[in-house]
């Protein structure tokens, strides 16, 4: 494929594109340029160079040509490329003192597509799925938390693209781990459970964004106030549970700006407590399995 890993040109100081380059004593550079199968370059593919340890030395993006140029220490590297829609790729490279490893061309393979749920009736498997978000606690620190109880159905239609959802989220079984704050979080500073028991999402739009990736495109339900999110979604394919059930899985995430539900908690500002950041990450593992398959 290319003749690399291995393939150690001269040191980077002795002419050629590199020449301007200043590399430490004990450093050296690694390259290579990221194509796919029509010989085009795969921009923002994703790399990570470890160690002979395993441990990550660096991380990024190829740029808009495909390139990646790094300079790190000498010695025997491990290289991952990932980009949606294409086989990961890994290999080998050592760096000397000095020296220049050119992988050369890496070519990523177009990964084979994953199978569709089929068209039918489907529900959410709340035992093997997750509901969680993350917040910002009095401007500082991450709290992270989850909906305990909900239930959803999906529709697949013939064309994917013509799928729908329902999801309906129980708020009081909010937890994130303190029963004082849960409980905070249920009274009408915040969700106010009496008033708005549940939360829900529908959804008819599915948009097919290359590779496993979909925008899925509804009304969000929150505190009596319905938004239109969008679902960054991951399809993660098909597999047989325990019992010989199809299931499907995906992951998704959302950003919510608490503004947008009227969820200002003005009791809490006025004393200048912001309890809870203004955006908080939505994030769903879910699993689905066909209706009445469930066990």
């Amino acid at each position: 494929m290319f003749g690399l890993f291995g393939k150690r040109g001269s040191g980077a100081s002795r002419g050629g594109p590199l020449a301007g380059l200043a590399v430490p004593p004990s450093a050296g550079l690694l390259s290579c340029r990221v194509l796919d199968p029509v010989s085009e370059p795969v921009r923002q593919a994703e790399f990570v160079v470890s160690d002979a340890a395993g441990r990550k030395v660096l991380a990024g993006e190829t740029d808009p040509y495909g390139s990646v140029l790094a300079t790190v220490p000498a010695g025997e590297y491990r290289l991952a490329i990932t980009s949606e829609g294409y086989t990961p790729y890994h290999g080998n490279a050592v760096v000397n003192e000095r020296g220049h490893a050119g992988l050369g061309d890496v070519r990523l393979q177009v990964a084979p597509q994953q199978s569709l749920p089929a068209p039918g009736d489907w529900e959410i498997d709340p035992m093997h799925s997750q509901i969680g978000f993350t917040a910002r606690h009095i401007g500082l620190a991450r709290i992270h938390g989850r909906f305990n109880s909900f239930a959803g159905a999906v529709r697949i239609a013939e064309r994917m693209e013509h799928s729908a959802m329902h999801v309906v989220i129980d708020a009081a079984s909010i937890d994130t781990g303190v029963q004082m704050r849960d409980d905070h979080l249920r009274s009408g500073d915040f969700l106010d459970v009496g008033a708005y028991p549940t939360m829900e999402f529908f959804s008819e739009r599915f948009v097919h964004k290359g590779g496993s990736r979909w925008a899925v495109t509804g009304a969000l339900t929150l505190h009596g106030v319905s938004r239109t999110v969008t679902l960054d979604t991951q399809y993660l394919g098909l597999g047989n549970g325990l019992q010989g059930e199809t299931r499907g899985a995906c992951r998704a995430t959302t950003e919510l700006h608490r503004e947008d539900f009227t969820l200002t908690w003005q009791t809490l500002l006025a004393r200048g407590i912001a309890a809870v950041g203004s955006s908080i990450t939505i994030d769903l593992d879910i699993q689905i399995v066909p209706k009445a398959a469930q066990g």
